[in-house]
């Protein structure tokens, strides 16, 4: 008998698919739910027009969604976190165009998770080959998945894409039953130096208040906007995102949201934005409207790791990039895209590029290690909440 027939289907919004059925196979992650990718277009700030066209796919059985993924035709490369510009150089500069591309990514949101959203290992394996014959029959130059899960991450080892290695720095729950606990588990310098930023921050008379998404009120949202575009107006650029797409998260998922806000003299000067979900809580967005010294290490690393702490929360991810958060109990973490080139001469002068650099990314990452901010008798214990993710990259 022959097996199941499968559907394969491509859509201009994430609005066409059911999101209780898309959500079902997200794990429950707050940066992939369907609200959340739907507020990226509601608002207007993932559309053609900005160079973000959605072309997310699906794969059906018997009208059930078992695979998915989020896809975009992308017209550039911002808003990635995943840095091709310079292939992009070197491949316009032999007369061939690099965009469009096909991206599987969360817009503006360099968080680990599924890519290949599955029911189960044919399904992803499924979904994983109706992207590439997308990508094949479309005519871009090339198609880049990023911030794959272990369970994506597998499929991908298989397939013909060539993989690239990066470094975050997240923040692990040993148990600690407390922020004094997290803190006599580091090294003690680390530990007095964040014991002189959080007291620098409160001898200024900043006082910090965190409001659950439910909580957040008008007022909080609009002071939250006013400090976010305030930190792209000083370096003269325009935010990403608009004041409808917070409008709408708080509107549909309220639950997911956590806000950090800083005061002095009873003006509110600063505030935090982070997403939430029943494991991790992702450090997103930052403003100011007064600059004090410390407070962004305060509002955006302190005040999250207490309150994972306190909401026993498994993991912060404090966002891209950043040695400096390694003083504030942060540890580095191997994070991965995947790249289809449809160029043979482009993709092996990439794969030769990638070799490099992969052993230059090893060697920063043995270096990240020695330096680590815990005492080493507790070193085990803290990384203990990890997610297995490495793979032998040495192989096809």
């Amino acid at each position: 008998m022959s097996g199941p027939v499968l559907r394969v289907e491509r859509h201009g919004a994430i609005a066409d698919l059911d999101a209780a059925q898309w959500n079902a196979l997200t794990g429950g992650q707050a940066t992939l739910s369907h609200a959340l990718l739907d507020a990226f277009e509601s608002s207007g700030c993932v559309t053609e027009e900005s160079g973000w066209q959605p072309d997310h796919l699906s794969v059906h059985e018997d009208g059930q969604l078992i695979a998915a993924l989020p896809g975009y035709r992308k017209l550039h490369s911002y808003g990635e976190y995943v840095f091709d510009w310079s292939w992009a150089e070197a491949l316009e500069r032999t007369g061939r165009s690099y965009y469009p591309k096909l991206l599987s990514a969360i817009p503006f949101t360099p968080v680990p998770g599924p890519r290949l959203l599955a029911r189960d290992t044919s399904a992803r394996t499924a979904l994983l080959e109706a992207w590439l014959a997308h990508a094949r029959d479309s005519g871009v130059s090339s198609a880049h998945l990023l911030f794959p899960d272990a369970e994506s991450l597998a499929a991908l080892q298989h397939s013909s894409l060539l993989l690239r290695q990066s470094v975050q720095f997240h923040w692990y729950n040993a148990g600690y039953d407390s922020y004094e606990t997290f803190l006599s588990s580091l090294a003690r310098d680390k530990r007095k130096k964040i014991r002189q930023e959080r007291r620098r921050v409160a001898d200024a008379g900043v006082s910090l208040r965190r409001v659950d998404g439910p909580d957040i009120r008008d007022a909080d949202l609009a002071l939250f906007f006013k400090c976010y575009s305030n930190t792209y107006r000083v370096r003269g650029q325009r935010p990403y995102l608009n004041f409808r797409f917070f409008e709408l998260l708080r509107e549909h998922v309220p639950h997911a949201l956590m806000l950090v806000v800083a005061s002095v003299a009873g003006r509110d000067i600063a505030c935090a934005l982070n997403l939430r979900d029943d494991r991790r809580l992702y450090g997103r967005y930052w403003g100011e409207l007064e600059h004090v010294p410390c407070l962004h290490f305060e509002a955006c690393y302190h005040q999250g790791i207490e309150y994972a702490i306190e909401r026993k929360l498994a993991v912060f991810e404090g966002g891209a990039q950043g040695e400096h958060k390694m003083a504030r109990g942060f540890v580095p973490e191997t994070t991965w895209s995947a790249h289809w080139l449809r160029d043979a001469d482009f993709a092996d002068a990439v794969a030769r590029y990638l070799e490099r650099e992969r052993a230059g990314v090893a060697l920063h990452i043995d270096e990240l290690e020695e330096r680590t901010p815990y005492r080493r008798a507790v070193q085990a214990l803290t990384t203990s909440n990890r997610e297995p993710g490495a793979i032998d990259v040495d192989s096809p």
